[in-house]
């Protein structure tokens, strides 16, 4: 897989995130997070009738794709619902993710999330998970600690904190299933997706996906699912789902596959935009700049005014180090969608690599006020502090990053530094304490 259009890193939205996912790991290995403009903006378009359809906010709540190829969804708190890439790939349509979708987002809807939240603070119902407050002010733009890691979990913890209740995945059920239909999505797509899982529950608890575990399933279940569908009715498919669901998982499937795999089934995409999208991901991976390029060239003229082909188109440029190219391309992506932060990270990049320092830094720490979740932005963002001569937002920006890592040590050492170089008092100087405080608090933890 290309190292530069997923940005692989264990930094999550909230303390509970990161608990979240060390819970579900071995703590040396945490879950990373697949990160690429294209995919998040079509998950968004798939996501958002689901959400609004829950009283939530589309723009507030994201998706996100875990880099994990077994099957599995999960929420942790109540602005993001983290899905596997390999669940997207199982799915043959757009309702299926969808139908993950609503589930998800009726734990948070239904308060599940937050009586977790309320129970995670007391000690005897979660042993063993020790939590050290982290970064707040990098990771929410206030001056409060908003991020952590988990230390010292047990098997316990993890099982206590992931099991649903029959009565919490009885209620997502039939919740899911009434934003479906209020969406105009298919409810169908619930029953397809538990299709993936029927017969998990015969295997060994080794053996099966992590869906199967965190959201036990039951034959009463299964068939009150059967009867909340068929009492909904089918709706038929949505275009506009099912196009960008296409090309999420054309997308994902290209980097996560075999590029020979992918462009022997390129004619089984039926949008012709997606074909080529796919063919210069596989081109790519096999170092064929040019069909690379001539294949998102050819998407980039069936739609010129799609910011994330250009996305693309950059990101191969850049890879290949034609900076000044890649710059441009980005640019023009950013001229068409110039809130997105992950094509603003992208832009910001290329022009530090073209040597555009002084450009590019305005526009990282735009990206970085919009999304903080991106640690290779934060990276590029220390760099370009450090160029233009401010040592002490470049150690703030280092230490914040470690610490949304989870390298509270190393955190701790940067903002030190940080504290020693800003103006007393100030919300940068604030912000180096937050991290700071974390850092001294997680090594008093280790003794």
């Amino acid at each position: 897989m290309s190292a530069m259009l997923f940005h692989r890193f264990h930094a999550f939205s909230s303390t509970l995130a990161l608990a979240f996912c060390l819970l579900l790991t071995n703590p040396a290995h945490a879950v990373g997070l697949l990160r690429d403009a294209d995919i998040e903006y079509g998950l968004k378009q798939i996501a958002a009738p689901i959400l609004r359809a829950a009283g939530l906010s589309a723009g507030r709540v994201k998706i996100l794709v875990v880099n994990e190829g077994s099957l599995n969804a999960f929420v942790v708190s109540n602005d993001a619902i983290y899905v596997h890439y390999g669940l997207i790939n199982r799915m043959d349509n757009a309702t299926m993710l969808q139908a993950v979708l609503a589930h998800e987002a009726a734990h948070i809807a239904n308060g599940h999330i937050t009586r977790r939240i309320t129970n995670l603070g007391n000690a005897n119902k979660i042993a063993g998970l020790g939590m050290a407050l982290a970064v707040a002010a990098a990771a929410a733009g206030g001056g409060k600690a908003a991020a952590g890691i988990a230390l010292g979990v047990q098997s316990s913890a993890q099982r206590s904190f992931l099991g649903h209740t029959r009565s919490e995945e009885a209620s997502a059920d039939q919740s899911a299933i009434r934003y479906m239909k209020s969406a105009g999505a298919d409810p169908k797509g619930m029953s397809q997706v538990m299709e993936l899982f029927s017969g998990q529950e015969l295997l060994s608890v080794n053996r099966q996906d992590p869906y199967t575990r965190s959201h036990p399933l039951s034959r009463d279940r299964l068939r009150q699912i059967e009867a909340y569908v068929t009492a909904y009715g089918n709706l038929p498919a949505d275009p506009q789902a099912e196009y960008w669901f296409a090309r999420v998982k054309g997308k994902l499937s290209a980097y996560t596959n075999a590029p020979k795999w992918t462009l022997r089934r390129l004619k089984e995409t039926p949008y012709p935009d997606v074909r080529y999208l796919r063919e210069a991901v596989a081109r790519h991976r096999q170092s064929q700049t040019r069909k690379a390029i001539s294949a998102i060239d050819k998407a980039i003229a069936t739609r010129p005014g799609d910011p994330f082909f250009y996305d693309m188109k950059g990101q191969i440029l850049l890879e290949t180090r034609n900076f000044g190219a890649a710059a441009a391309s980005y640019g023009r992506g950013v001229q068409l969608a110039p809130n997105d932060a992950l094509l603003l990270a992208g832009y910001g990049r290329a022009l530090l690599a073209n040597g555009q320092t002084k450009k590019a830094l305005p526009i990282l720490e735009k990206a970085r006020s919009r999304d903080f979740r991106d640690g290779s932005m934060l990276r590029d963002l220390s760099v370009a502090y450090a160029k233009t001569g401010q040592t002490g937002m470049a150690a703030l920006t280092t230490a914040e990053r470690y610490a949304l890592i989870g390298r509270l040590k190393d955190a701790g050492i940067h903002a030190k530094r940080a504290v020693a170089l800003l103006p007393q008092g100030s919300g940068p100087w604030q912000r180096a304490q937050d991290v700071l405080i974390a850092s001294e608090r997680a090594e008093k933890k280790r003794k």
